[in-house]
């Protein structure tokens, strides 16, 4: 299914590929956005079938793996995360990174498929404590692109690593563009 959407996506509908992935790097964080539609979930699995990264897991609530559709969500590589007020999903996450010796994860910033003005810090605080790089992924459906950054770890100036994540998807459109990313980052 993978093979079909990848190739659906990358030679049918002329979608390329900027910058890479960092083979070398036995853990990471990818920051992917725009989210703006439910179908950039099958744009995340045409990108790994592509790209050659079939290792790099993803996070979903908790409510989605359920029945038949949560063992196709895990054997596609994701794990359930409970959201509440109570629960840390950081420490969650965290653990994850730390109960293995390579373990990347992709994720969205924003939280959800809505238009949002700020985008969440989870992945930023998850990155820090798990002392792991980012690596920011752009899907911009306006240029019909997938944009790899250079990876990076958070430094000691946050405010400063914020407005570079927040730089590196401006201008990018996503599925829905009034969705797009426009806004800062929560602190």
């Amino acid at each position: 299914m993978q093979q079909l959407i990848a190739w659906w996506i990358f030679t049918v509908r002329g979608w390329k590929v900027e910058g890479q992935f960092p083979f070398e790097l036995k853990k990471s964080i990818l920051v992917v956005a725009p989210h703006t539609h439910y179908l950039d979930f099958f744009l995340g699995l045409a990108i790994r079938k592509k790209v050659h990264i079939e290792f790099v897991h993803f996070l979903g609530k908790k409510e989605l793996f359920w029945g038949i559709f949560g063992v196709i969500l895990r054997k596609l590589g994701g794990f359930p995360v409970e959201r509440g007020k109570n629960l840390n999903q950081v420490d969650q996450v965290v653990k994850l990174y730390n109960e293995r010796e390579s373990f990347h994860i992709a994720l969205s910033p924003e939280g959800t498929r809505k238009k949002v003005s700020r985008l969440r810090t989870g992945f930023y605080h998850i990155a820090k404590n798990a002392n792991i790089p980012i690596i920011l992924v752009g899907l911009d459906f306006g240029n019909k692109k997938v944009v790899f950054g250079e990876p990076f770890y958070t430094s000691n100036d946050e405010t400063a690593d914020k407005r570079k994540i927040v730089a590196f998807f401006k201008g990018m459109l996503g599925y829905i563009p009034d969705y797009s990313i426009t806004e800062d980052i929560e602190g």
